[in-house]
């Protein structure tokens, strides 16, 4: 099967190494993966903000870049659950855009879903030993609905620990724009995610969202603390093969 690869603007930027890791990943589970050069932003950015016209430019961009029939898939739920709820929201219901909005919206994964649920792939011979705790995004959980497929493919990693965290359902106090308008807020639910991962005893916090995993290390950083980390979960079921 050849999968198009969708690789959101955080994990592009930032996180390079997760990028070629979802790569690798998806060819351990047989994929070829074809990549796009001339993707962009998905558009989520501008939509939150309240630019919707630059979101429908942005948004008609991605259909174009992605128009084959062929799955597509990404290392974040964020996005792929903000194409698949708000671009039919971007168009009129009678617009022609309206069809490849269907045809998109049917045919791309996070690829935690799309390798449990699409092609039932959840054991790639990874080897972590280590202590870990499980963040459940806001988007994964509530917009995408993942839940127990990052939590399976966990359970099949050699040597590792899950040790979940009393509020591993609560926000991490990123929330895109909202943790630069309300910092003090987003702060303080940052220090208490934290606080909530380090009271498991976990090495690590594994996510399938980049930006939740920015915000949380940003702030592991701005307060010295040595005895945790962050992890995407594509890195973690690479790691060792």
């Amino acid at each position: 099967m050849v999968v198009e690869l969708f690789i959101p603007c955080f994990i592009d930027q930032l996180y390079p190494e997760t990028a070629f890791n979802t790569i690798k990943l998806l060819e351990k589970a047989g994929m070829k993966v074809h990549y796009n050069l001339a993707q962009t932003c998905c558009g989520q950015v501008s939509f939150n903000s309240g630019h919707w016209e630059e979101t429908r430019r942005l948004a008609i961009k991605f259909m174009n870049d992605f128009s084959g029939d062929r799955p597509i898939v990404s290392p974040g739920a964020s996005c792929t659950g903000f194409i698949r709820n708000y671009y039919p929201k971007l168009f009129e219901k009678d617009a022609p855009e309206q069809k490849e909005v269907k045809r998109l919206t049917g045919n791309i994964y996070e690829i935690t879903d799309f390798l449990v649920n699409k092609i039932g792939v959840t054991d790639f011979g990874a080897q972590f030993p280590h202590k870990i705790t499980y963040h459940d995004a806001c988007s994964a959980l509530r917009e995408y609905g993942i839940k127990k497929e990052p939590r399976i493919l966990l359970s099949k990693v050699a040597g590792l620990e899950l040790v979940e965290m009393k509020n591993a359902e609560v926000c991490c106090g990123f929330g895109g724009t909202f943790s630069a308008k309300f910092k003090a807020i987003s702060t303080a639910m940052t220090e208490q995610k934290i606080q909530g991962a380090l009271q498991t005893g976990a090495e690590f916090i594994t996510s399938t969202e980049a930006s939740c995993l920015m915000n949380m290390e940003a702030y592991i950083r701005r307060q010295n603390i040595k005895e945790i980390t962050t992890i995407h979960i594509v890195d973690i079921l690479t790691s060792g093969i």
